[in-house]
């Protein structure tokens, strides 16, 4: 386009828009059932019903949070390993009840956003992770607090979902 000088203005946009599809969506969810963590949940599930798209979810066992005693207690860690697995396994099923036809429980152990970016995502290969994120502190590690390290870190698209709509 020509400015009122006749010269070319290098303002305008030469490219034509292009749909966009996404084909893998992963949805990580604390296992203390945060308001982030259901909304981003209620986001992925929405979206893989609407587009019929395979869903892996995911929940980390935050073995910071364990004593050292408890993280040394293999029964103990076992017992841990059972109760997340059942709470993604409940995620998993909600998923399924909503419609969506292909849901794949993930679970992995560590820091939650470390273990996400470095393993979950080169092993289950998602085009587009959602995850929620708290806008207050926490005093302990929570996906959602997690959110900022995985936007700039994971090898795909990252949609971060609040635990509120309010704006300032």
């Amino acid at each position: 386009m020509a400015n009122k000088m006749g010269k070319q203005d290098n303002n305008t946009l030469d490219f034509e828009v292009q749909t966009m599809n996404f084909h893998r969506l992963l949805v990580a969810v604390d296992e203390d059932d945060s308001t982030s963590s259901i909304r981003a949940f209620n986001y992925a599930v929405t979206t893989a019903k609407a587009f019929h798209l395979p869903l892996a979810i995911v929940t980390i066992l935050e073995t910071a949070d364990l004593n050292i005693y408890d993280s040394l207690s293999p029964e103990f860690l076992a017992d841990r390993r059972q109760e997340v697995l059942a709470k993604v396994n409940q995620y998993a099923q909600k998923a399924v009840d909503f419609g969506v036809t292909e849901v794949t429980p993930l679970i992995g152990e560590g820091k939650p956003g470390n273990i996400i970016v470095k393993e979950i995502i080169p092993d289950w290969r998602p085009d587009l992770l959602i995850v929620g994120s708290e806008t207050k502190e926490k005093s302990r590690l929570f996906i959602g607090s997690q959110a900022s390290y995985m936007a700039q870190n994971a090898a795909c698209s990252v949609i971060v979902v609040r635990a509120n709509d309010q704006f300032y």
